[in-house]
This record gives structure tokens, sequence and C-alpha cells, in this order.
């Protein structure tokens, strides 16, 4: 090799090692100026010299300096005199071409030079490429490496120096430290010299483990002082892959887990790649790196890569539930993720860190400002006890309280303390309304009970035509079924265990005959309402099962419209807001009147609207109504009726167990009349707290002490003019 190729080759790992040893044997890191060395214009070299601080007493650059090299070393032009540096070099070249790693010789020599540039340039023409190896440890050999690392495994790294016999400790990361620690014989290290890798063998003397922590204190040949053992911190610790122990079927070695493609087992679709395996103490966690075509076969470009992007991370819980197939000589594994799995710490879009507390901070706005708009509002209705719980407590409560005042539908309470003029006896509340069934009727229809239990169009002989109208109906989207979960204590069955109504839901969703047939779901729009408890089981339960095969898009969560509760006193003169805790208020459902306030609250008509829907369906959870019956459809379709109403002849309520179809031109009369709903004042007892002398008092009633307030089918339709009713009456 020529003098200029050496140069190209080495000149930039000397000078770094001469500028890092220099500074040491100075006692000084005070590099003032950086080097320049550059590429001008091949095939000349600009090798430059700037001032180098040192300390008094230490050998330094009497002067700023530099050569320039043309391809074969020669001396083109050459600037400033003499100067003295300490020398570190390190021999070491990479022939790429050859495609083989050579680690030729390391080593520091402090070489004190007063030369001119012209010995400079002799000083690195004449560099030894076999200079003496010089290290701490004789027991060392140079290794020569075939690609890397890849005929090593790594089995864990020096952390510290331990005692004053030149030992060292080790923290592992092994299974069998014992055999790689305690056990005398060869092994490797593998260190970083300016910026390069270099692997030699050491002899382990004799190993322990230190008690009370995961690390093993190694005494290694040839280390004899702290000097010398401190040299290896951070350094380490490999075997050889051929010396690993044999595993039991169904084991694995971490370092071949990385790499597989990951597939799903069903369709044998490509999900990613093991990037990393992480023992999380109960089981193993494979990092995997998803792909960007990961979706189902039938989903479009631009749905894959909404569900998943190239570049994410996500875990995968590495047992065999979740991995059942694990395939060495493919190199790959396959998967039966639960649904969700995949998703999870997934984000839909990437933003800034600058850009979430942006978005975070107007978010804050935006809340201080409808809470200072909903403070006033109720000042106004002479509200203003609400506000001192925001005066007491945690954090966390005087949130959950600020949270319920931004929430307060200011309109219906304002419309509720109306309202409470003309009180009706909870006790009597269904003698003052009367039956919906009551109104001018259209024709009726009675059928059965039996019929409705086991819809077949063949065997419904005399109802058929409405069936199959029904049936039309809901396979082209003309209807929207509302699903009400009219549970009045949730809290109390979640606390025992399993909520009742959430159980019979699945019961219902399950029997594809009776409730909506499973070829017509996927056209069908459903909207939940329930309970704010109920509504994570009810996304949790529709995930397990699959949406129970109805259109993801088409499927809605609802929280039920709720009322506050006011009091009754005739002392104050005045109607208060109860609050249950100082940081909780009361509040009550509204029966149908909030149903469709929830409707109209979320905009849900205008959508069902847009998307062709005729026909909206509003029932409530019972074993006794069978909601999406195409006959009950098909049947108010032909009466062309404001509304389609179910009744049983055995007069079960209609109040809180309703059932009913509206047209689309029926439900906008209903949305609309929410700006002035017909509310009934109901006197019910309520325990609550109140403020008094600065402290909170729980306030038990033995007689009627509040209001709740109710807005029935019977006087939402009155509102409304909607006279003309369709009703089916069925029988045993």
């Amino acid at each position: 090799m020529d003098t200029g190729d050496f140069l190209r080759a080495r000149v930039d790992e000397v000078w770094n090692a001469m500028i890092r040893n220099y500074a040491q044997s100075a006692g000084t890191t005070n590099v003032k100026r950086e080097v320049l060395i550059r590429w001008l214009a091949p095939p000349t070299y600009w090798f430059a010299l700037n001032s180098v601080g040192a300390t008094k007493g230490s050998p330094g650059l009497a002067g700023g300096g530099g050569i320039l090299l043309n391809a074969h070393g020669r001396h083109i032009r050459s600037f400033a005199a003499n100067f003295g540096v300490c020398i570190a070099y390190r021999a070491e070249l990479l022939a790429a071409e050859r495609g083989l790693r050579m680690v030729v010789a390391y080593g520091i020599r402090k070489l004190e030079m007063q030369m001119d540039n012209k010995a400079c340039i002799e000083a690195f023409q004449n560099l030894d490429h076999h200079g003496a190896l010089s290290s701490a440890s004789a027991a060392e050999e140079i290794i020569e490496e075939n690609n890397g690392d890849l005929d090593f495994v790594e089995i864990g790294y020096v952390s510290n120096v331990h005692g004053l016999d030149g030992e060292i400790r080790v923290k592992h990361n092994t299974d069998f430290p014992d055999l790689r620690f305690g056990t005398p014989g060869k092994r490797w290290l593998r260190q970083q010299y300016s910026g390069r890798d270099e692997i030699v063998e050491v002899e382990i003397e004799e190993g322990r483990g230190h008690h009370g922590s995961k690390s093993w204190i190694v005494k290694l040949s040839g280390f004899d002082s702290v000097d010398q053992a401190r040299q290896l911190v951070g350094a380490t610790f490999l075997v050889r892959n051929i010396d690993r122990p044999e595993l039991k079927e169904g084991e694995y070695y971490s370092r071949d887990l990385i790499g597989m493609r990951v597939v799903l087992k069903e369709t044998g679709e490509s999900v990613g790649t093991v990037v990393s395996v992480i023992d999380s103490g109960g089981n193993d966690l494979l990092q995997v790196l998803l792909e960007a075509s990961t979706g189902s076969p039938d989903e479009s470009t631009k749905q894959k890569s909404e569900k998943y992007e190239s570049g994410h991370l996500v875990w995968i819980p590495f047992v065999e539930a979740i991995v059942p197939d694990v395939d060495m000589d493919k190199r790959e594994m396959q998967i039966t993720p639960p649904k969700g799995l995949l998703e999870l710490n997934v984000r839909s879009n990437e933003r800034s860190k600058k850009e979430r507390r942006l978005i975070e901070w107007r978010e804050r706005k935006k809340f201080q400002r409808r809470l200072i708009s909903a403070k006033k509002k109720l000042c106004e209705l002479d509200q203003q006890h609400i506000f001192h719980g925001l005066q007491y407590g945690e954090m966390s409560y005087r949130t959950l309280l600020a949270e319920q005042i931004v929430c307060v539908n200011l309109n219906l309470l304002q419309q509720a303390l109306q309202a409470v003029e003309k009180p009706i006896n909870g006790c009597n509340l269904g003698e003052n309304m009367p039956d919906v069934a009551s109104r001018k009727c259209g024709n009726s229809l009675k059928i059965p009970e039996k019929y409705l239990t086991n819809i077949s169009i063949e065997k419904l002989d005399a109802y058929s035509e409405h069936g199959k109208t029904g049936v039309h109906l809901i396979s082209k989207g003309k209807v929207a079924t509302v699903l009400v979960l009219n549970n009045e204590n949730p809290e109390k069955h979640l606390e025992n265990g399993e909520d009742p109504t959430i159980s019979h839901l699945k019961n219902l969703l399950s029997d594809k005959q009776t409730f909506i047939q499973a070829e017509q779901r996927e056209s069908v729009s459903i909207i939940f309402i329930s309970p704010v408890v109920e509504i994570q089981l009810l996304e949790k339960l529709f995930e397990t099962h699959d949406y129970f095969t109805f259109s993801r898009e088409k499927v809605r969560f609802l929280e039920e419209e709720k009322i506050l509760v006011v009091s009754s006193s005739t002392v104050e003169q005045k109607n208060k807001v109860l609050m249950k805790s100082p940081w909780e208020v009361h509040q009550s459902s509204m029966g149908f009147g909030g149903t469709i306030s929830a409707l109209a609250s979320n905009n849900i008509l205008e959508d069902l609207i847009k998307s062709g829907v005729e026909y909206v369906e509003v029932c409530s959870i019972s074993r006794s109504y069978l909601c999406g019956n195409p006959i009950f459809l098909g049947f108010v379709h032909s009466e062309e009726t404001d509304i389609g109403l179910v009744t049983f002849d055995d007069k079960r309520e209609v109040q809180d167990n309703f059932h009913v179809i509206l047209p689309v031109k029926s439900m906008q009369k209903l949305v609309k009349q929410m700006e002035k709903l017909p509310l009934n004042a109901i006197l019910k007892s309520y325990s609550h707290v109140e403020l008094i002398n600065k402290e909170w008092v729980d306030v038990i009633p033995s007689t009627p002490n509040s209001y709740e307030f109710h807005c029935s089918l019977q006087s939402l339709l009155d509102a409304c003019s909607l006279d003309r009713v369709s009703l089916m009456e069925v029988t045993k």
C-alpha cells in the first residue's frame, strides 16, 4: 500500500487519537479549537492543525501548522513551523473490497517531537502498521472477525470494578450465569476504540454471584490492579454461538427470535418483524416493527394505512395462546392476537411534542371558557351553591365537579324549574298520564306472540306482506334502531358482579333469527343509549363478539340524557339543585324524552337522514319487547301514520318500556320540541348534603323533599300534535 492510500485510510483515526490522548496526558480537556480535516478536491488532502490548550509543563503546540498532501503523500504546501505533541495511534485499516475487517494492532505511544514539516510528513509515512501490542493483559489476542459479531452471543457487560485486586463486576443478561461467569475458561470481550469494535480473548480465573444484586464478581487472568480492571468498564462479555446449551422443546433463545417474520395464522398476512425481546417478569414481550401492508385482504390501501402505519412498534406477549407456532427454519412465527392488540399504543396520527402541548393548552382554555359561561348561567338561576365544592377537597374531586358543571343541560334545567309549579306525586304517575294506546288510531293489527319469536316469512301467512315489506326496508338501510338500556341502578349491579341488562342484551344480539336477521345486519344503523357506567361494557361486548356482524361504522354508543334533581322546599321559596356529595350533583333519567334529547344533542338524526334512513325504531331493553321485527315495520309503513306503537294484552306499562317506530318527519318534530320539553315534576325523596356554617352536613329526609322530572311518550306526542297512531297488539 502506498503512502497516499495509507494516509487516506488512517489519518482521521490517528488525529482523533492524538487529540484525545494529548488532552489526557496534559491534564486538561480544554480543547479551544476543533481540528479541521477535510477533502479539498481529489486527489489532494487537507490536514490542518489549530492551537490546542495545554497545562503548564506539558508538551504543547508552539504554533499552528498545516500540511497539504496529494494522493501519493508528496508535500505540496506547508504552514507554520515546529511543534511538539503527544501522538497516540491505533494501527487499523478497513479493506472493504475484501469484506474482511482485520484488527492489526492497537496501542498507545507517547512521542515528544521537535520537527519541521518535512519530519512530520516522514513520521506519518513511516508509521508501523504492525506496532507492538501494549495492553494491561498479556492474555489478550487479536481476533479475526468474519462479518462482524455473528458468531458471538452477548451474555453481560462490565458495570464497575470490585475491590483492589483487579476484579470486575458484571451485569449478566443470560439464563445461565453460573455456567458463564462461575466456570473458569475462555471468554471474549468486546470494546470500542475510536468508534470501532474490537474483540479480545480473556481467561476467567474465578467468579461468584454478588448477593443482593443481579451482578457477578469476576477475576480475569492478567488483571491484577484497579487501574487495569478499570479499562474494561463498559466492555461486553461474549461467548461463541456454538457453545450455547441445548434448550427444551418450546424454548428459544431471545437472540434467535430477533429478525423473525410475524404473520397472522388465520390469513397468512404479514404483520411485521421482531426487533427485540424484553423480559417483563411474568412473560417475555416481543417488540414488533409493523409493516405498511398490514390489514385484512379486503381492506383498501387507505384503510390499511390508517389501521397500521409502517414504522410503528407494538408489543406482543410471547405466550402459546398468542404465538402458537414458531418455525426456526423458515424464520417465521404465526400469531393469533386478540382483537385490538395490534392497535395498542399505535397513534393514529403522529404529532410533535410541541403540537401536542399546543392542542392540550387550547383544550384547557376551551374548557375554562365553557366553565365560566356555565357558572354565569347557574348564577342567574340562583344555583351558586353548586360551586361550593370547588373550594374543598383534592384536585381530582374539584375537577369532577367542574366537568359536571360544564355538562349541565342549562336549557333543560330552566324548563325543569318552571315545571315545579304543577308537580305530580310519584306514586300516582300512571294515573296522571293517559295511555298512548287511547289516542286516535288508524288500523290496528293483532298478532300472537309466537310469531315474533321465530321470524320465518313463509310461515307468517296473513302477516307475510307486512313481513316482506319490512325485510325489504331493512335490507335497503331504510331503518335505524335505537336501543335504550333503562337500568335504574347500574352501579349497584356492577358492584354485585355481572350486569343483568348487559347479559340480556348479549343474548338478544346473539339471536340472529329474532333480533334482525344475520344477512340484514350490515345494512342497519344501530344506536345504544345507556348510563355512562355501562358504555364501556357495551364497547367491550361488541369488540369481543366482532360487533355481532353489524357494520362498525353504523354502531354508536350514547350517554343517556339526565336532568338535575331539585329541592321542593317551601321555606326558602326557591328550588335548589340537590348535591349527592360536595362534588357530585343528583341526576335522574327523563324517560322517553331523554332518549330523544340524546339523539338531538349529538346530531344523530341529521346523520341518519343523510344516509337514507326513513324510519327510526326506538325501544327499551326488555324480555318482552322484540326489536327489529319486520312485521311491525311493514305494518307502520303501510298505514302511513305519525307513529307505530306496540302494546301487550296484559296491559304492561308503556311509559318505561316503550317500543315505537317513527317516520323521520315525526322524529324531526320531536327533536324540535326539545327547545320546550313537556316535563312533569314528580315528588321524590333524596338524601343529600348541604354546606352549613362552612361544614358539610348530611340531610336524610323522612318525607318527599325533591322533584324528579319526567318526559313521557304521551306528553311528547301531545306537544307535537302527532295524533295518528298505528297499533300492533301482541296477544298470548
